[in-house]
């Protein structure tokens, strides 16, 4: 999926915030504090749907967009994405798995629980 740069990324936390496609002015009002062009909230946008980070849909002259995965689906991408780019996947797993929190563990520990079962 690959990494978002900080005004990619910031569009798709307005994406992320949502529960339904929104139209460019939409995704511009959410980042009004920015004082980004329109044009340039449509260019990314149009980006985002060419690179696969985003759907895009027709709604009469207009596209609406919503987020093709959601944010902890490519979090989980970058993380695997990081994993790629060691030598030794064992033992960037098992840095990993000792930096986290007891409760992060025990979600980790459920998560692989239920991924073995039949």
């Amino acid at each position: 999926m690959g990494k978002l740069g900080e005004l990619e990324r910031a569009v798709m936390d307005a994406l992320w915030g949502r529960d339904s496609p929104v139209s460019v002015r939409a995704v511009h009002e959410a980042l009004a504090d920015r004082g980004l062009a329109y044009t340039t909230v449509m260019t990314v946008l149009s980006r985002l749907a060419d690179k696969g980070f985003v759907r895009r849909e027709r709604d009469g002259r207009a596209w609406l967009y919503a987020p093709a995965a959601s944010r902890d689906q490519y979090v989980a991408e970058l993380m695997f994405e990081a994993l790629g780019e060691t030598g030794d996947r064992d033992g960037a797993l098992t840095h990993f798995a000792q930096a986290v929190s007891a409760e992060e563990a025990d979600v980790l520990r459920k998560a692989l629980t239920r991924k073995r079962r039949p």
